[in-house]
């Protein structure tokens, strides 16, 4: 099914019958990709008095109860609340879907202890292209990224230069493999989110990050359309399912 839509005065078409999934399921398993010193997540059937709500096991119905925490367990997208006093809502403030991505690959540079991406690697990605998402695919890029622990292991991040030219370049939303776009250890600092949403200067409630996605080595680099899908949580952050659609030459 070939579509044609007009994005930021831009035509483009695409192949919505070939959609690029780049999030990470969450599953009730150890093996669930995994950060900030919790347990995994759960989904298991209601018991009540002795009657267990699985088909399985006789029931009806099939009728879990889910526990996780989107900013640990998966592919999530979070508002400027996650680091604000008001809790801004994702649901109220993510109001379009449909975004001009770039799709871009970097190897995350030694600096000190730690890996990270800078502005320069950013810049040399994007150029003089104009975008309001950007994809960022960090290299070596494994399938463990899809059932990795990352507790304490200091994965790669974003500097806080890398988050204000982001900010400058007029990106609004930002999605990155990583649990997070700041070093798992900075004392609460959380450098490049405050950056990339201005929390110090005009705070943009509009703009988001989304955090452990996956990008399969199949999906090359370049512009896509990004259709960023939500559960309509009234919470700073929420699960979520990004997808892509190549953009026809």
């Amino acid at each position: 099914m070939i579509a044609q839509l007009v994005i930021n005065s831009r035509k483009v078409s695409v192949d919505l019958s070939k959609p690029l999934d780049i999030s990470i399921p969450l599953i009730s398993s150890s093996k669930n990709v995994n950060a900030w010193y919790i347990g995994p997540p759960k989904i298991e059937p209601v018991v009540f008095k002795g009657w267990t709500a699985a088909v399985a096991q006789g029931a009806s119905i099939n009728f879990n109860t889910i526990e996780f925490n989107p900013h640990a367990h998966g592919t999530h997208t979070e508002t400027a609340g996650h680091i604000t006093e008001t809790v801004h809502s994702i649901n109220k403030h993510l109001k379009r879907f449909i975004f001009l991505a770039e799709v871009v690959t970097v190897a995350p540079e030694k600096m000190g202890d730690d890996m990270v991406i800078s502005k320069k690697q950013l810049r040399f990605a994007l150029g003089n292209k104009k975008r309001e998402a950007i994809v960022i695919r960090t290299l070596p890029n494994t399938r463990e990224k899809l059932s990795k622990q990352y507790s304490h292991t200091n994965p790669p991040y974003l500097l806080e230069e890398a988050a204000i030219y982001l900010r400058q370049k007029g990106i609004k939303h930002l999605l990155i493999d990583l649990p997070s776009v700041d070093r798992e250890k900075d004392d609460g600092v959380l450098a490049s989110h405050h950056a990339f949403w201005d929390v110090n200067g005009k705070i943009r409630l509009d703009a988001t990050i989304t955090e452990f996605i996956y990008v399969s080595n199949k999906i090359e680099d370049g512009p896509y359309l990004l259709n960023l899908q939500i559960a309509p949580f009234e919470n700073d952050a929420s699960p979520s399912k990004p997808v892509l659609y190549k953009i026809m030459a």
